[in-house]
């Protein structure tokens, strides 16, 4: 099976969790597209989803599913999203489209986080995947220095502005034994927007797809 074939199958696969009356929080990249599709035939049934970039409130919009200003919820009742890597415990990398900041918004609005993905993104240990931070443009060469001092070797990501109006540096060469640890000391660099470590708030779930069918990982919390 081709990786666009298993990405389908994860985005479809979520479509268990989207009951009658939900507030769908609504994530960003190529795996979502395919849930976006899928979510679409069942747009009538939901009360409105929750989007956490403009390229997915564009694909939304042209399926006619409704969308709801974040600010206007308490929360969301399921938020499904992809993932750059997880590991055992369901922490993350994402970040690879840059819509990070608002997707952890999202993820800390919901009562259940589903994370979808195809068997490529399961890891032991994070930092394969370079992890991005969003950072407010004037700060990029001071976060540059904070972030070597933790050991990464920090690129520019260059001709990207996020959602936000921010830039993201992606740091390389980290080998993440303790993920909580340093997405608290990566969000306390001033000058940092946040950091793609999906650590503090973990998924919920990972739909897991492979040519054998969707695994259904739990968190162990």
């Amino acid at each position: 099976m081709t990786k666009n074939e298993l990405k389908k199958m994860a985005g479809y696969a979520a479509l268990e969790y989207i009951k009658h009356n939900m507030i769908v929080g609504v994530g960003s990249g190529s795996t979502v597209n395919y849930f976006i599709d899928i979510l679409s035939t069942q747009k009538k049934l939901i009360k409105g989803t929750v989007s956490s970039s403009i390229a997915s409130t564009n694909k939304l919009i042209s399926l006619n599913i409704p969308i709801i200003d974040s600010n206007n919820v308490d929360n969301v009742d399921v938020y499904i999203d992809g993932t750059d890597e997880f590991n055992p415990d369901l922490m993350m990398i994402k970040g690879g489209g840059a819509a990070l900041t608002c997707e952890k918004v999202i993820a800390a609005m919901s009562k259940k986080f589903i994370a979808i993905a195809d068997k490529s993104k399961k890891v032991t240990i994070l930092g394969n995947f370079p992890l991005p931070v969003e950072v407010i443009p004037m700060a990029r060469s001071f976060v540059s220095r904070q972030l070597t001092k933790l050991g990464g070797i920090p690129k520019y990501r260059e001709n990207v502005v996020t959602d936000n109006g921010n830039i993201i540096l992606d740091i390389h060469n980290l080998n993440i034994i303790n993920p909580i640890d340093l997405e608290n000391k990566i969000n306390s660099i001033s000058g940092v927007v946040t950091v793609g470590l999906f650590a503090n708030r973990a998924a919920d779930v990972v739909l897991l797809a492979s040519p054998t069918g969707v695994e259904k990982l739990l968190s162990k919390k």
